[in-house]
């Protein structure tokens, strides 16, 4: 009779007693892990006649999958848009520190920069799996600077850029390089957009639309082009007119693409958007909505004076601003934080709060075959959650990387 080493040595470990996330439902059954994937235990019951080596007891927590953040400046003191000497240790210590907010993998976020910048750290950034020294690396989210100066938001003016005559060409120099990009935010009413966008798209390149003035022809016409994703809805862009309701229209819009699917970013954070907004966008378009952090260098920092790229900003509680002024700059929340103030204020299913943080992140980068989920061969990318949705332990391909110390609490 075969055993399981006929087909793997890798050891399996079972987790019972848990409430697991899959087919959008939680579900008492037990997850089964090898060589970090998702097992079918039918599979190895029947195929294989295996069994469990190691059994692991989750005390019916939930298991949801790890989360993903595709708009993150920083955090923790570090500032992905400040081309420095020891960038890489500063990319580490943020995907470090993100494991214990439930963040297993991200897109590092570049706001709007000099070309010299760009050209310095986009080679620094390297598309990685996540493991005990931090959460994977899906790719750059270059954020600017082809956006907007009347929507400029936190983003300085004198770096602000348009399409020349050789749009893409015009790109392609301001970057130095698309090797690690996996999203870009541009202003689709900019002259020769549609031409960058198929060009993006093509490249399986991420379009996003945002910092913007586009109506909603012109948002839809980049969606027709390729666009499929809406940065930090709300924010930055023209605020809904019963007459013409801009790029947040795209929510209700019947001119998206047959089969395709228009997902927005929301920053849940109690701060950029008000709850009854939050409500709105949620009722109207579910399936799209993506939770992002947009957090800076001053999350998890105490308040005071801290960086976004070129300029300062100022963190007073949980409003971050450009020094001196009242604009808004970025998020100084985590995505588990994001999650709960989610939940709380559209009054969603905890299996509704949880897939947007994961599966649709994943769905929009078209890796939800392996993340973003827990079905069977995916990524063992998890975390382990107690009722309120506080990350008690987060895994990465199976492995434990971060859990909650209960000796000091």
């Amino acid at each position: 009779m075969p055993s399981n080493k006929s087909v793997s040595d890798a050891p399996i470990v079972q987790f019972t007693n848990c409430r697991i996330l899959r087919d959008h439902q939680l579900q008492r059954e037990d997850l089964w892990v090898r060589e970090g994937k998702i097992l079918n235990p039918e599979k190895l019951f029947f195929d294989e006649k295996g069994s469990a080596d190691v059994q692991l007891d989750c005390k019916d927590s939930i298991i949801a999958p790890g989360f993903i953040d595709v708009q993150i400046n920083g955090g923790f003191g570090v500032d992905f848009s400040l081309a420095t000497d020891d960038f890489k240790s500063g990319i580490d210590l943020v995907s470090q520190k993100i494991l214990s907010h439930g963040v297993t993998s991200f897109c590092p976020t570049l706001v709007t920069s000099p070309p010299s910048v760009y050209h310095q750290i986009l080679p620094q950034i390297s598309v990685r799996n996540g493991g005990a020294h931090g959460a994977g690396i899906l790719g750059a989210h270059l954020e600017g600077p082809f956006i907007s100066k009347e929507k400029k938001g936190a983003h300085p003016e004198h770096c602000l850029r348009t399409f020349e005559a050789g749009a893409f060409q015009d790109l392609l120099a301001t970057y130095g390089s698309l090797d690690c990009v996996q999203i870009v935010t541009l202003a689709p009413e900019m002259r020769r957009s549609s031409e960058v966008i198929q060009e993006l798209t093509k490249r399986g390149i991420c379009v996003s639309l945002g910092h913007s003035v586009a109506n909603l022809s012109q948002a839809e016409e980049a969606v027709q082009h390729g666009a499929t994703f809406i940065t930090h809805l709300f924010n930055a862009m023209l605020p809904f007119h019963h007459r013409d309701p801009g790029i947040v229209g795209l929510l209700t819009s019947d001119k998206i693409p047959a089969g395709r699917r228009v997902f927005y970013g929301m920053i849940s954070d109690g701060i950029h958007t008000n709850p009854a907004a939050l409500r709105i966008a949620h009722r109207a378009h579910p399936k799209g909505l993506v939770l992002v952090t947009d957090a800076i260098a001053g999350m998890g920092l105490a308040p005071g004076r801290h960086t976004l790229g070129q300029q300062v900003v100022e963190i007073d509680g949980l409003n971050t601003y450009i020094a001196g002024t009242k604009t808004l700059s970025g998020s100084v929340a985590t995505m588990d934080t994001c999650v709960r103030h989610f939940q709380e204020a559209t009054g969603c299913s905890v299996e509704t709060a949880l897939e947007a943080a994961s599966l649709h992140p994943a769905q929009l980068l078209g890796i939800e075959h392996k993340k973003g989920t827990l079905d069977y061969d995916s990524d063992a990318d998890f975390l382990m959650l107690n009722d309120s949705l506080y990350v008690q332990a987060t895994y990465i391909a199976g492995e434990e990387v971060w859990r909650q110390d209960v000796s000091g609490m």
